[in-house]
């Protein structure tokens, strides 16, 4: 017998339904996978556990469910006990730039909170760090949003950021759009690979422009991108931040009517208290910082998208 099957009848006895108890457990799994996890469920023990409409649990489910039902709701209470010794551990992943810019900010906010609270950082592609969050590597992540949530991940969308490209500071260019003007563009452009979230709206973007213009130099992080540029090796694609950030020798050109990029937190299930936190602060630190962005939180049950709230995200500068 799978013990991970009987975590799941478990959920499903407690809420009354498999729809309700994927809604409530603290890790993505989706509707149909429960469904088929449960038919084998009922094929190892030999009997059926419980009606599916309307919901009712069958004598042996009732006994099964009873038995199991002291260890999983006493969990929670176990692992505070045990954790009380060590102390509380963040592991986030995200962009270089943004723990680099952004995340100091709030990890001064969330010691001030929680003095004990240790951090893991990891800077990763978008996909390498949906991957680490996947496999529990990670507790969340702050990344490019692209507009869709993946099936048990929940997001916080936090604000939008310009796209901006960088220039060696003895560029003659004032203005991006003067490059549109232009029949080719021969200078190499410097970005992250064309898979990456930025990559992809400034290519979209170009393609409304009836602009062609490759990467010609692809780079693992924004940092990098601006260490190429300032060594001359072409014009840069990074997210519109503060000069001061960049390396000596280059600035920015923000690229006026281009779709921004928008950056959210993402989790997976019920956030947990240290989760939950950093949240919080993230969201006090936007509202500080920007003062008209509204944050979202989005979430994908049985494949629909829901919204904890309607607000619409202000662009940041």
């Amino acid at each position: 017998m799978n013990v991970h099957h009987l975590e799941l009848f478990y959920y499903v006895a407690q809420h009354r339904g498999i729809a309700q108890a994927v809604r409530q457990m603290p890790y993505g799994i989706q509707q149909p996978a429960v469904s088929t996890q449960m038919r084998q469920l009922e094929q190892d023990v030999g009997a059926r556990l419980f009606e599916r409409s309307p919901f009712r649990l069958t004598k042996p489910g009732e006994e099964l469910f009873e038995f199991i039902r002291p260890f999983f709701a006493n969990l929670d209470a176990v692992a505070a006990r045990v954790g009380k010794s060590t102390a509380p551990t963040l592991r986030v992943g995200a962009a270089e730039v943004m723990l680099r810019d952004y995340f100091p900010a709030v990890l001064q906010q969330l010691r001030a909170d929680q003095p004990s609270l240790q951090f893991s950082l990891r800077s990763g592609f978008t996909s390498e760090l949906h991957a680490a969050l996947r496999e529990r590597a990670l507790d969340l992540i702050i990344v490019p949003h692209t507009g869709r949530v993946a099936p048990g991940l929940r997001c916080l969308r936090l604000l939008r950021l310009q796209l901006a490209l960088l220039v060696p500071q003895s560029s003659p260019l004032r203005r991006a759009d003067e490059l549109w003007q232009q029949p080719r563009i021969d200078t190499p452009l410097i970005s992250l690979p064309d898979h990456e979230v930025i990559s992809r709206i400034f290519q979209r973007g170009l393609k409304r422009r009836w602009v062609e213009w490759p990467c010609a130099l692809e780079a693992s992080s924004i940092d990098l991108v601006g260490e190429y540029v300032a060594h001359g090796q072409g014009l840069g694609l990074v997210v519109n931040v503060a000069e001061s950030a960049m390396p000596p020798g280059v600035r920015l050109l923000p690229l006026d009517g281009f779709d921004p990029v928008e950056i959210a937190v993402q989790w997976i299930g019920k956030p947990t208290p240290m989760v939950q936190l950093f949240l919080d602060h993230a969201q006090r630190f936007v509202a500080q910082r920007w003062p008209r962005t509204k944050t979202v939180v989005e979430t994908t049950i049985d494949g629909r998208r829901r919204d904890a709230t309607r607000a619409v995200p202000a662009g940041a500068d």
